[in-house]
Order: structure tokens, then sequence, then C-alpha cells
């Protein structure tokens, strides 16, 4: 192409300007809002339709619409709850609410259990010893081929099938399993307990900051400060310290068999334990599998360099091929977390209130089907939105960054 025969604008740097919208149908851009303007207007057609045809439903039959049954007395009563409740003074509202905090407690706490299993089991897969190899392959495809919803009933039939209080197996005489669950011992918190905590998680921000410290100056200066000194004692020393200045308090309270029950101590219910049991075996399997196809996924090339340098396995899979491994672990890990989530409103086969339960309860008493699934399905789109968005951020901060 010869130079007199080049735009000028594009030997300048500037772009050419964008042409003017015409009102014709020849033009791809009207023609595209029009029809955004037709799905728009079809889409709100058909809820305007539905809402209304569901308000004249309601109102013939004469079913009360609004959130106002919120704020009546409940009367449900509910086995285990996070906070205080009792079923003859507090609303539907503070009901719903140990309904979510019930689901986030098998959510959470499942989430981690299963993140570590499944890492162990996949990790194990790829052993060179035959047995852990073969027992972990037999674990992932027998967990995997069996319904979630089977495995609930298995497991809370075999946790009612345990002996009753008085013939509990324990441990050491503080730890008791029977069929009223699993009793623990618990720690009776002072003031100076919370001290220690506030201290801890100063610590913890501490340490971070070193720890990002370091990591600034291996990068202009090539050295690397130690981190485990300052996070030994921001992270344990400190709060001991302040422990035992508050007077160092510590005493348990031990579960003790009193008539047919436990006293004292915490218990988890045998509903609970089936449950988080369940999801966190039934997810830790499709986990595994993630975890070994992201290991696998890292070149056979990184291994043997490593290997050349002189280190073992163990620091070669947590230091170079796990790091590598994230960028393809975390995304579909994103999406058992969501069905581990969304799976524990399985709850209500079993017995346990999470929110789905006790929605169901609100539903039956008060006739408000619509406003009690609204709010489930309110409340698991943002626990899922939460979990995806702190994922996605996740996966931003360890992606690879081109320099």
């Amino acid at each position: 192409m010869s130079e007199a025969t080049i735009d000028p604008r594009l030997m300048s740097g500037r772009a050419a300007p964008k042409r003017r919208l015409r009102v014709s149908w020849s033009d791809p851009r009207f023609r595209a809002i029009v029809w955004q303007v037709v799905i728009l207007g079809f889409i709100g057609l058909i809820a305007w339709y539905l809402i209304g045809n569901t308000s004249r439903n309601l109102a013939v039959r004469h079913i009360a619409t609004g959130f106002g049954f919120l704020n009546r007395t409940a009367g449900i009563p509910i086995g285990e709850s996070l906070i205080s409740y009792n079923p003859a003074e507090d609303t539907y509202g503070r009901a719903l609410l140990i309904g979510v905090l019930n689901t986030l407690k098998v959510a959470v706490i499942g989430v981690v259990l299963a993140t570590i299993l499944g890492t162990l089991i996949g990790i194990g897969r790829l052993s060179k010893n035959w047995l852990m190899a073969r027992l972990t392959a037999f674990y992932v495809e027998t967990i995997r081929d069996l319904p979630l919803l089977l495995q609930l009933l298995f497991w809370y039939t075999i946790l009612h099938g345990l002996p009753a209080p008085r013939d509990a197996m324990h441990i050491g005489g503080a730890v008791y399993l029977s069929n009223r669950g699993l009793k623990l011992p618990t720690l009776n918190l002072e003031f100076a307990h919370t001290v220690a905590l506030l201290v801890f998680a100063a610590g913890a921000v501490g340490t971070w900051l070193w720890n990002r410290h370091a990591r600034l100056r291996q990068e202009v200066t090539g050295e690397r400060p130690a981190v485990w000194p300052v996070a030994l004692g921001l992270l344990l020393i400190l709060p001991l310290i302040a422990w035992a200045v508050m007077g160092a308090p510590f005493q348990w309270d031990v579960p003790v068999l009193h008539g047919f029950n436990f006293t004292g101590g915490t218990n988890i219910s045998p509903e609970y334990f089936a449950l988080l049991l369940g999801l966190v075996i039934y997810t830790a399997g499709y986990i595994a599998e993630i975890v070994r196809s992201g290991i696998q996924a890292v070149a056979w090339g990184q291994w043997e360099a490593a290997g050349a340098l002189g280190l073992k396995r163990g620091p070669i899979l947590r230091h170079i091929v796990l790091p590598q491994a994230l960028r393809v672990i975390i995304p579909p890990m994103t999406s058992q977390y969501l069905n581990l989530t969304k799976n524990s409103s399985l709850a209500v086969a079993i017995g346990y209130q999470d929110l789905v339960s006790i929605a169901n309860t609100t539903l039956n008493q008060t006739g408000q089907a619509i406003e009690c699934i609204a709010v489930i399905m309110a409340v698991y789109l943002t626990i899922s939105l939460s979990i995806s968005l702190f994922m996605n951020w996740y996966n931003t901060h360890i992606a690879l960054v081109e320099r």
C-alpha cells in the first residue's frame, strides 16, 4: 500500500469517528435496538400477566399477601439454633433467620471439610502406593455413583441406630456418641478469651502485612525475610500473654450423663451430623477428581526439573505443582461449593431444620406460599452469588500476570 492511499486519521493515531444512528431497518444498530425493545416488552407483558393473574386468584381465595406475617408469633418448635429462640414469643422472621443460620452452619463447615477431604483423596489417587491409589479410586467411583439423598438416609439410619445415652460410646469420659448425637466438651468463655481472640485477629492482620512486605522485599532485593518467627509471635505468643495477663482462666464444661440424657458440653444432633457427613463425603468425591485433573494438567517437566534440583515429591507438590494446578482447579471447585450449599436443602428429608424446612412449616401455617418461596430463593441466590464473587476474586488473584 502506498503512502498516498493511507488514511491520514490512521497515521495520526486517532480512531475513526462512529457512524451516526440512522432510523432505518438497514442500519444494524437500529435493528439491534428494536429487537431488544421488543424482547424486553414481551418479557414485561408475561410478567404483568403472571403477577395480575396471581393477585386476582389470591384475592378470590381471600389469601393475604405481603411480608407482614414475619412480625407475627411463630409458634414453631426448633430443635437447634445458633441464637436464642422462644416459639411462644419470637416471630416468623426470627424463625426464618435461624433457618438461614442453620443452612450456613452446614454450608460453611461442609465446604471446608469437603475441600480438605477431597484434596487428600485427589492426591491419594496419584500416589505411587498401589493400595492407596486403588482405595481412593474405589471411594471416588462408589460415592459418585450413589444418589446423595440415599447417602443422607443411610447416615441418618446409622446414627439413630447407635446405643442409647446410658450405653454411649465414649472417648476418655469426655466425648460421647449415642443416638442423641455427639456430645463434646466446651470451653467456658470469659472476658480473657475474648481479649485473646481480638489479639489473635490483630496478629493475623500483622502477619499478613509482614508477609506482603517480605514478598515485596524479595522482588526488589532477592532476599526474603523470615515470616514464621513473626507469625509465631503475633499468632501464638501475644494471645497467650494477653490471656495470662487477664488471669489465664481455663475451665471445660464436660458432658455428664444425668438420667436418660447428657447435661453440659455441646451437642451435635444426629440430623445435623448425618447431613454434614453425607454432604462432605459426597462432595469430596467430585472435588477429588477436580484436584487430580488439576495436578495432572501441570506439565510433567515441572516434576522432573524440580526432582533434578534434589527436591522430594512433597515439597514439589506443595510449592511447585499445586500453585500452578490451582488455576485449573478453582473454576470447577466453585461449582462444587455451590452444589454443596444447594444440596443442603435435602435436610428436610432427615428432619434437620434448615431454611427450607422452617420456610415450609411457615408456609403451611400462614398459607403465604409465594412469600416463603421468595425468601428461600433470595437467600440461596445471595449465598450462591457471594460464593461465586469470592471464588472469582480468588481465581483472578492467583492468575498468571504477564510482565
